[in-house]
């Protein structure tokens, strides 16, 4: 797959700011001169009464060149904010509750990793590299058009143990004779949650865990069943265990039970991080009654209490 196409929107911005600043630099070396020509002379001609109003008609490019380049300063913003600063994205699936919702749009930082080519990813220059806990966005390895969002269990050399739905690492660098340690867990709170349709409800289990410096809640279904005939089976290492190569992590969602994550297709390559979300900036409910004839695409209210940091 070309990489083009994987940075399909960057690639847009990148050449909609090259035609853009042609035409800009077109109209302001050719065509601006004459509009400036025409607005002296026509202050010439009424004396100096040329009121600023159709001064600044007079001034405005009326051609498809100069309307084109007037674009350029805000598509030249708007391809350096989101390639090196702040990019947005929405949260499409329930992988990572309780701390992202379906509607939340959260702000992804893009140089807390270094500062990358946004129509290759790879990195110009090096800032840091994704620290136990962080919440990060990348290319899902299988299909690199596909952006995935969630925690960073594992950093490169250590060993991950996903068993009884609990976690264990043995970190990089650990001694020879150290074991795994289990993952701090502190039971929060169980609820019910309702199958949509069926009339029926799921029992989650809500954890405070603490990875690394960050502690943060995630959530287990107790009638889940653990699914590790699905696992991601690395060569020469038992079913649920796997140690990370280097220059990759282990990934999870925090709603364990409803994560397509590192546990099913293995590695996030440090190539294919886009950058670390720092906070929602918006988000919306699009749940509706029944009897509600407005289309599901509409949101039926803005959470306002949801907007800040990561809850």
């Amino acid at each position: 797959m070309n990489v083009v196409f994987e940075n399909l929107f960057s690639w847009i911005l990148f050449i909609l700011t090259i035609l853009t600043g042609i035409a800009y630099f077109y109209d302001y070396k050719y065509t601006r001169p004459k509009r400036l020509a025409n607005v002296a002379k026509a202050k010439e001609e009424t004396a100096g009464k040329l009121t600023s109003k159709v001064e600044k008609q007079m001034l405005e490019p009326k051609d498809i060149i100069g309307q084109t380049g007037s674009l350029f300063f805000v598509i030249l913003f708007v391809f350096v904010f989101r390639s090196f600063i702040i990019e947005p994205f929405r949260i499409p699936s329930g992988s990572m509750l309780p701390t992202l919702q379906d509607g939340d749009f959260i702000a992804v930082s893009k140089w807390s990793y270094g500062i990358r080519n946004p129509l290759t990813n790879s990195v110009l220059i090096n800032t840091s590299t994704p620290e136990r806990g962080d919440v990060i966005v990348f290319k899902y390895p299988e299909d690199k058009n596909v952006d995935f969002i969630k925690r960073v269990v594992g950093m490169p050399g250590d060993i991950v143990i996903y068993q009884n739905k609990n976690i264990y690492l043995l970190k990089a660098g650990s001694p020879d004779d150290a074991i795994p340690e289990q993952v701090s867990t502190k039971l929060v709170e169980t609820i019910d949650e309702e199958i949509s349709g069926l009339g029926l409800a799921d029992k989650y289990e809500v954890y405070e865990e603490k990875l690394g410096n960050t502690s943060h809640r995630m959530r287990v279904n107790t009638s889940a069943p653990m699914m590790s005939q699905y696992f991601y089976k690395q060569h020469n290492t038992p079913v649920g265990m796997w140690r990370v190569p280097e220059n990759c992590y282990f990934v999870m969602g925090d709603n364990r039970d409803n994560s397509k994550d590192s546990r099913f297709w293995g590695f996030v390559p440090m190539e294919n991080i886009k950058g670390k979300t720092i906070g929602i900036w918006l988000s919306f409910d699009f749940k509706h009654d029944s009897s509600s004839s407005m289309p599901e695409w509409i949101p039926s209210a803005v959470r306002f209490d949801r907007i800040g940091g990561l809850k």
